[in-house]
């Protein structure tokens, strides 16, 4: 597996290997940077110090996996599921938990979005499909009906399409359909904008975008494909679509009607700060984009006609990140879920829960904390739940936790972790390895101290670590025996340029436990975050609870007016820490073959890491090559480094966690820089998450960084800023060095 991937790079990207992946200019001694294997074995961490979940997730179908899964349908008069890929392909498949057998329906040949089967599909065979044709086509989405033409196994033509509804294509598509219990379609169309409601639609009752729409598909009306039903709320309303339910919408993305009641539930993924559920009402206004769920976001832009109605619930980033909205659950499996509402999130993997009574969420918690990419629900006419998984392409299910036994409380302090033989000196416990990366994350001026921690004598798998696939350029990872722990501190300068005057911020830790079983079948590893805060005595830390934390500190800096300069830090909450810790992205973004094939200052020697840790036995193999042979980033401050590499290793260091298949970046690029720039998808791309009112721009443009939406994001504060976490400075530097790069490009350029 080692030997086989290291020439899988070789053969995937020579132009790269030849510039990017070099060995630095800086000469590697022949020494090795510690002499012997220290062994730590004084691990303090155990569990978790939040309450335990009372559910975890399994696989419910074992034998089945799809790639890009985006919507589930019952199909009704079987007992069958229907699932939609992204690319187009459709599948039906028996709801058996051993079942092997997944029926292509349908092969579109272009993006899908949502299905669903007409309630009579057992006599009519109708199924309705969401697709998108093109990105910035006038009416690249579109709703067509489909009509199978065999029963055994179930499979349709395309020939039978017959589109019905045509809406402008853009950043947010929605796509979600549903029948509801009155027999008509109900369909999400998104706000078709990438960034604060440019096209300003979420309260303009002229067109279908920002919607929840509601036709009769049973009948038609003169010039239409559809009926419109006639107590739609805005049949009587001049100017206004009369196909539309509710409106103020950016992305719903996913809703369900709850039988029982017929109550109609949706996830609202929010823009840049919160997260909603909303109880939808017929022609209720929920707000976007004057309001993002109950906080202002634009308060200045046109009110639509009716009030606007809050959410039943609301989650800050700090614990969701793209919101999947799910269902009542009415199953008998779960008895202490009866009549809860059950959702989750896209970015974090978690699941939460409430009851609505009273107009309001109540018995409101998480469920369980999962790593997969949580992109729909689906129920059965049992009323159990199943979870797709977008990433993995596998399906789960929830199932209560098995007890968990915490004999030692979990360390508070920072000087309880066994970390440190002198907290207050930050002198490392023996046996823990300091390291460091070639191309640093910016980290608003911060500088960082780093160190691993293996216990025992256990060893690191190089290199193997290849899940998920298809991923193209995608490194390999490092995998890591359980109970490792990487520790990371945080110190900030309280006088620019002066080091003396440095202050310890914070001390990130990541606790690997290892998975037993099935992280070696599809690559899932249980990573947890942990911040713990310097107090001013700069003695001790003590743990953040699992929300996060800003603090606002005072820079002198002879470069800002009057001297000084105000500086919000960001401590990170522990579901933030899982947005860029993601399984495309290995969870490790420091430790891996390309940020630590460098050279490091061990005090009384230089020498290489990867060659320091063969030689201590840290990798359970000896390396497949020498160091100096092996793939590596650069530092993007190294002048005397070639341009180019300086740029791609910025981008790959920064951006690419999210920015690479199954990352997590709503854009469809990659800032690998173990791909040719020519495969990454950004050379001359216009736009998919808005333009930010710049002249006809791309993602890149060789020789323009002003119509460059990569350079311009990082020239940004607040919206629309990349990164959008865990900064909140401009790299002034790196600025300069992807301005300059891009002036550069040239088309042949790798």
């Amino acid at each position: 597996m080692i030997q086989r991937t290291s020439i899988l790079l070789a053969v995937l990207f020579p132009s790269i290997l030849g510039n990017l992946l070099t060995v630095s200019a800086q000469s590697v001694t022949q020494k090795t940077g510690i002499e012997e294997r220290v062994t730590w074995n004084n691990l303090h961490i155990h569990g978790t110090p939040d309450p335990p979940n009372p559910y975890t997730t399994q696989v419910a179908f074992p034998h089945l996996k799809f790639f890009e899964p985006l919507a589930f349908s019952w199909v009704p008069g079987t007992n069958r599921f229907a699932i939609a890929t992204r690319p187009g392909k459709i599948y039906t498949f028996e709801n058996r938990r051993n079942t092997r057998q997944k029926d292509l329906l349908v092969d579109l040949q272009r993006m899908v979005y949502g299905v669903v089967m007409h309630p009579k599909f057992a006599t009519n065979g109708f199924f309705y499909v969401v697709s998108v044709t093109a990105a910035d086509d006038p009416l690249g989405s579109r709703l067509s009906r489909f009509q199978v033409s065999s029963r055994s196994p179930l499979s349709a033509q395309l020939d039978s399409e017959k589109v019905l509804l045509t809406w402008p294509s853009g950043g947010h598509n929605g796509g979600c359909l549903r029948f509801g219990p009155d027999g008509y379609l109900y369909l999400a169309t998104g706000d078709g904008s990438g960034i604060a409601d440019q096209l300003e639609t979420g309260q303009d009752l002229s067109d279908l975008l920002g919607a929840i729409l509601r036709i009769d598909v049973d009948h038609t009306d003169q010039g239409l494909a559809y009926a419109i039903p006639a107590d739609n709320p805005f049949v009587s309303r001049a100017g206004a679509r009369d196909e539309i339910y509710s409106y103020g919408h950016r992305q719903v993305w996913k809703f369900s009607f709850d039988q029982p009641t017929g109550a109609l539930w949706a996830g609202e993924i929010g823009q840049d700060l919160w997260e909603m559920i909303y109880r939808i009402q017929k022609g209720g206004n929920y707000g976007w984009s004057v309001q993002e769920g109950t906080h202002p976001f634009r308060p200045q832009r046109q009110k639509g006609p009716t009030p606007i109605l809050k959410p039943i619930v609301e989650h800050s980033h700090e614990d969701f990140r793209s919101i999947t909205g799910g269902f009542v659950y009415h199953g008998t499996r779960l008895p202490k879920l009866t009549g809860k509402y059950i959702y989750g999130g896209y970015d974090t993997g978690r699941v939460w829960g409430f009851r609505f009574q009273s107009g309001k969420a109540t018995d409101h918690h998480e469920l369980t904390n999962t790593q997969i990419r949580l992109v729909a629900f689906a129920q059965d006419p049992a009323g159990e739940l199943v979870i797709l998984d977008y990433a993995g392409g596998q399906l789960h299910q929830l199932v209560p936790a098995p007890p968990v036994k915490q004999t030692k409380p979990f360390p508070r302090k920072l000087s309880e972790t066994g970390l440190f033989t002198s907290t207050k000196d930050h002198q490392p416990a023996p046996g823990l390895i300091p390291y460091s990366v070639n191309a640093p994350l910016w980290s608003d001026h911060a500088v960082k101290n780093r160190f691993i921690a293996i216990p025992g004598k256990s060893q690191i798998e190089f290199d193997t670590v290849t899940y998920p696939q298809p991923a193209p350029g995608a490194p390999p990872g490092w995998r890591f025996p359980d109970g490792t722990v990487l520790v990371k501190t945080f110190s900030l300068e309280m006088e620019t340029g002066k080091p003396a005057s440095a202050r310890r911020l914070e001390t990130r830790i990541l606790h690997h436990e290892r998975m037993p079983g099935e992280e070696n079948q599809y690559g899932a590893q249980v990573w947890r975050g942990y911040t713990y805060i310097w107090n001013k005595q700069q003695t001790d830390a003590v743990l953040l609870d699992s929300g996060g934390l800003n603090q606002e500190f005072t820079i002198r800096d002879p470069a800002a007016p009057g001297g000084s300069r105000k500086q919000v830090w960001r401590f990170p909450s522990r579901a933030e820490c899982t947005l860029c810790h993601t399984m495309a992205a290995k969870y490790v973004l420091g430790v891996n073959t390309l940020q630590m094939n460098k050279n490091h200052d061990y005090g009384e020697v230089v020498a290489n890491q990867l060659d320091t840790l063969n030689h201590l036995g840290v990798f359970n193999k000896p390396l497949p090559k020498p160091a100096n042979e092996l793939p590596k980033l650069v530092h993007y401050h190294d002048k005397t480094a070639d341009l180019n590499a300086r740029a791609r290793s910025y981008l790959h260091a920064n951006c690419s966690h999210c920015h690479r298949k199954w990352g997590g970046g709503n854009a469809e690029f990659q800032l690998l820089a173990t791909l040719p720039l020519t495969e990454t998808g950004t050379l001359n791309t216009p736009p998919g998450q808005g333009k930010f009112n710049l002249d006809q721009p791309v993602l890149l443009m060789s020789g323009k960084p002003e119509r460059s939406l990569v350079f311009h994001r990082m020239t940004r504060l607040g919206l629309g800023r990349m990164p959008h976490v865990g900064s909140n400075v401009r790299h002034q530097e790196a600025i300069e060095l992807i301005g300059q790069w891009i002036e550069e490009l040239s088309k042949e350029q790798k």
